[in-house]
């Protein structure tokens, strides 16, 4: 039997939110600040001849941005949308065939980050690392080539868009080419997958100014690609400003900082606290979030200036990917503070 954290709700069967989902009371939804427009991030084109400065800069600013002319097609993000839909519209007790468990982190469930909270989120996930096709059999026994084809070729394309950007973001922290290289390399190795695809799904709430999305939260990886076939919702949280609603541009990806690179870039880059709300009581909404990580056994060393009018000195104690995360799960989600000196 799954532990409770990992058991979704049926969000089709419900006329009202249950306790268990309802957040009242809670600094999680503390009004966002007054604007008479949503924020838009900076907005990148990864084909303007300055994208490492600009990248660079927008990491330092904001840990955050969107990302044109990245490459991805527009046909095979629509296929990605369809896929999306088809698998979270299936009745819960054909979803919850592919369950996840303590002891199993693919396949349908929560978000991960559930376990630190006494309430529930309006959330639903499947994740996916490498191939789906043990999870896609069991949810579609005769048709699931569909489903796997279309998952491995974009994570096949998120892969070669991510070893493109962290390129580009090295090369705007002066670390070494060589030491790219061997990053690259550490993540082919022996053709095993250490990135995941987690497709969400936000479905329609009878009341949605009592319930949560996904709780405020900083991603673990190098960086995160999202896709949002719903553009409202995604959140995050600016010092001396308190939330702000974000509205990226249709057909842009946006590509948030993760922790590892807050520790490789020595707190220049931040890994900016986010969260997803739920918006309107007949809005079912998607996203795509492609998960880039180094291989577990790598450790991550802060990396300071070559050259700078000021003393460099590390702000983080080189850890391991595996014990970070290791680190962070213990201290409910709060892992940077951990490895602080």
């Amino acid at each position: 039997m799954a532990d409770k954290e990992f058991l979704p709700l049926d969000f089709n069967s419900v006329q009202t939110v249950p306790e268990s989902h309802l957040w009242p009371d809670s600094d999680e939804l503390s009004s966002v600040i007054d604007l008479d427009e949503k924020i838009s991030l900076p907005s990148i084109d990864l084909l303007d001849d300055g994208a490492s400065e600009l990248l660079g800069r927008a990491c330092e600013q904001w840990g955050m941005f969107q990302l044109t002319n990245h490459g991805i097609s527009k046909t095979l993000i629509a296929k990605m949308e369809e896929e999306a839909r088809r698998l979270f519209t299936l009745p819960a007790k054909e979803k919850m065939k592919t369950l996840r468990s303590a002891d199993r982190v693919t396949g349908y469930g929560t978000a991960v980050i559930s376990k630190y909270h006494s309430k529930c989120m309006w959330h639903e996930g499947f994740t996916i690392l490498g191939s789906p096709a043990d999870d896609a059999k069991k949810l579609w026994p005769s048709d699931s080539k569909r489903f796997c084809d279309v998952m491995e070729e974009y994570q096949s394309e998120m892969k070669r868009l991510s070893d493109r950007l962290i390129k580009l973001i090295f090369k705007f922290l002066d670390i070494s080419e060589e030491e790219t290289m061997k990053l690259l390399s550490s993540m082919d190795d022996s053709g095993k997958s250490y990135t995941a695809l987690q497709l969400n799904s936000y479905p329609p709430c009878p009341d949605p100014d009592q319930v949560m999305g996904l709780a405020a939260h900083t991603d673990t990886s190098l960086f995160t690609i999202v896709h949002q076939a719903c553009n409202d919702g995604l959140q995050i949280f600016k010092d001396k400003a308190g939330w702000i609603p974000l509205s990226p541009m249709r057909g842009s990806f946006v590509v948030n900082v993760g922790d590892l690179l807050h520790i490789m870039s020595n707190g220049r880059f931040r890994s900016i606290l986010h969260r997803v709300t739920i918006q309107g009581k007949k809005v079912h909404r998607f996203s795509l979030a492609y998960f880039y990580y180094p291989p577990p056994y790598l450790y991550i060393t802060p990396h300071c200036k070559a050259l700078s009018e000021s003393p460099q000195t590390p702000l983080y104690r080189c850890v391991s990917v595996k014990e970070y995360f290791t680190m962070k799960a213990k201290n409910n989600g709060e892992g940077l503070s951990t490895i602080k000196i």
